[in-house]
């Protein structure tokens, strides 16, 4: 399962620089023809309560979970709450290298409580992390 946080649906429209100028959507197309094997499921939404609903409702039943938690990757308390009780393996995603960027993204909250971080790879973060399952 891949849960994509706040502004991901902006992907290939925002901050090309950093984001790059393929959509979320795309770029999923391009997984699930490369990963046949795997049923990729995806989500995204900018309203936290809906990240952890989902997060609950797979998090006992899934094998992995691929997180990019966007901005609430350094704020959420209550989504670092969610994955420390939930038991399906969650892997923290980024497309940027969050710890060349500005300092408060430098802290992640959910990392403690995370099997792994990827990040700085651009959208290819996600299929490092699905090469390595």
């Amino acid at each position: 399962m891949i849960i994509n946080g706040p502004n991901l649906n902006l992907l290939g429209k925002r901050e090309e620089a950093i984001y790059g100028n393929i959509s979320f959507d795309d770029y999923l197309l391009t997984l699930q023809e490369e990963f046949k094997d795997y049923n990729i499921n995806y989500f995204q939404s900018n309203v936290e309560g809906e990240l952890i609903d989902i997060l609950q409702e797979v998090g006992f039943s899934y094998d992995y979970i691929l997180l990019n938690a966007g901005g609430y990757t350094h704020t959420s308390v209550a989504l670092t709450d969610c994955v420390k009780a939930i038991e399906t393996p969650v892997i923290e995603i980024h497309i940027s290298n969050i710890y060349a960027r500005e300092e408060f993204r430098k802290k992640s909250l959910l990392s403690p409580n995370c099997k792994a971080v990827i990040c700085g790879l651009d959208l290819d973060s996600y299929k490092a992390a699905l090469s390595t399952l």
